[in-house]
């Protein structure tokens, strides 16, 4: 066999391609929408050896893959009409039967109207759950401004929300990596809009690689992103919000193993853990300027590209559904609502908090002895007849 050196494909052993760079070995292209704020999305096809591919924020997961659908990609819809703004999700197939008992709802829960009047601020809002936030702020009456740097993908989620929910939904170029960039998308957002009463960040970015292959530059980009970006657009809005002494709700979507860690995602989540630390760090601090911080941890969400490219047989579907407690997949109206709630007037005393969104999955991992829930009830009589038979401790 070849030296791993010798060998095409994947980057060269204790190195990883230098991320965002044009002439990488690794194929990333900037995404689109969401990617616009800093998602890395590579060309889609399956890994060689030696070799990783990040398609639509979905890594590879389980002791084959790590599959986790980033909060900043989802972008399949129901077809309900403030929500169809994509493809149709995949058909419940492979739901575990406790699923019946936990259905989605796929209308908003608010009322009509609830942010008439406001303005709303959404990062990677041209695709994904961006996308779904920005359509559900909108049809509640929001004047919503969203920003990427794909001005052609923001540009055309503007148009297609705003037919649909008659208001205007502006857009602006921005890459909140770059401190000049935030500066100047916030002047703007102030000019065509106002005062933002709604702040979302959801730019992201993530791949997936051993954390020895990784460079310098590679925990850069997405440290810069996800924590940095997030930082940059939270410090230009809450200045200029206290100079005019407004008040508004700041929403960031992070992920459930910001709080335990995950490996092979270690820049991810570090900066994600950074972004929940930051947001109760400011709830506490500004909230005498009458700004509340709140983030939400959304645990896998369906989408009909991701899982037809990444797991087309349904294999590790099946394995991530069996430690979901309520026995299915999220879907986007649900991360909608939570988000629209938490911003919204009816949540006026709800700050400093970091709500998993997940079915249960995080809880069902954790659990040392989760796992005997395979014990069938003639497993559970012998195991207690036994137990009765031990004496002492």
């Amino acid at each position: 066999m070849r030296p791993r050196s010798q060998r095409g494909g994947g980057p060269k052993s204790g190195s990883l391609a230098e991320a965002g760079g044009a002439a990488a070995r690794w194929p990333w292209r900037s995404g689109r929408g969401g990617a616009a704020c800093g998602v890395v999305r590579p060309r889609v096809s399956f890994p060689r050896r030696g070799e990783f591919h990040c398609v639509r924020g979905v890594k590879l997961l389980t002791t084959v893959f790590i599959l986790e659908i980033s909060w900043a990609q989802i972008m399949e819809c129901l077809e309900e009409k403030f929500f169809s703004h994509g493809s149709n999700i995949l058909s419940q197939s492979n739901n575990a039967p406790q699923a019946s008992f936990f259905p989605p709802l796929q209308k908003m829960m608010l009322p009509p109207n609830a942010f008439q009047g406001k303005v709303a601020f959404v990062t990677g809002g041209g695709t994904g759950l961006g996308k779904g936030m920005t359509t559900a702020l909108s049809s509640l009456g929001a004047e919503c401004v969203i920003s990427s740097r794909k001005i052609d993908v923001l540009k055309q989620t503007a148009e297609e929300i705003s037919s649909k929910t008659g208001n205007k939904v502006h857009t602006i170029q921005c890459d909140v990596r770059d401190p000049a960039s935030v500066k100047n998308a916030v002047a703007e957002l102030i000019k065509v809009a106002g005062h933002p009463d709604v702040v979302i960040n959801n730019a992201a970015g993530n791949f997936v690689s051993p954390t020895e292959r990784l460079s310098a530059n590679a925990w850069k980009t997405i440290v810069d992103i996800v924590l940095n970006g997030t930082a940059f657009v939270t410090l230009e809005i809450g200045k200029e919000l206290i100079k005019v002494q407004k008040g508004a709700a700041f929403l960031a979507i992070t992920t459930i193993y910001a709080e335990s860690g995950s490996g092979f995602v270690s820049p991810s989540a570090s900066a994600k853990a950074g972004v929940d630390a930051m947001c109760k760090s400011l709830a506490a601090e500004w909230g005498r300027y009458g700004m509340r911080f709140n983030v939400i941890q959304p645990g896998p969400i369906r989408t009909k590209g991701a899982f037809s490219r990444l797991d087309p047989t349904g294999t590790f579907e099946k394995e991530m559904i069996g430690r979901i407690p309520c026995g299915r997949l999220g879907t986007v109206e649900e991360i909608a609502n939570l988000a629209t709630y938490l911003c919204s007037e009816y949540a006026s005393w709800v700050t400093g908090a970091v709500i998993r969104m997940d079915g249960g999955e995080y809880v069902s991992m954790a659990g040392e002895f989760n796992d005997l829930k395979k014990v069938t009830n003639e497993q559970w009589d012998i195991m207690e007849a036994l137990i009765r038979k031990t004496k002492g401790s």
